[in-house]
């Protein structure tokens, strides 16, 4: 007998997806996974990847990771950062007292 189970739309592009384009995603979603709140991740693109190109893969990544981010782009540099759930981004480490 056949063993069925619901999963999400994503999770089956995902699981499904070969080739090229499934390396790619894997790998952006890699990026993704290893950022906490407050951190924040720099990608600069090789010789044959666009600065657009590597904003397009990163939001896409967050998207299929159910993930809200936060895309900079500076000259050819990409930076991201995970959305604060309140709509605020929290400040990490000491605050500057200005006494």
């Amino acid at each position: 007998m056949a063993k069925f189970q619901v999963i999400s739309q994503t999770q089956a592009e995902m699981d499904s997806a070969t080739g090229k384009r499934a390396e790619t995603m894997n790998e952006y979603l890699g990026y993704l996974s290893q950022l906490n709140e407050g951190d924040a991740g720099k990608l600069e693109g090789s010789e044959d990847e666009s600065p657009t190109a590597v904003r397009r893969r990163i939001g896409k990544a967050a998207e299929a990771a159910g993930k809200e981010i936060i895309i900079k782009r500076k000259g050819d540099v990409i930076y991201f950062w995970l959305k604060a759930r309140n709509g605020r981004r929290r400040r990490r480490g000491p605050s500057i007292d200005a006494s």
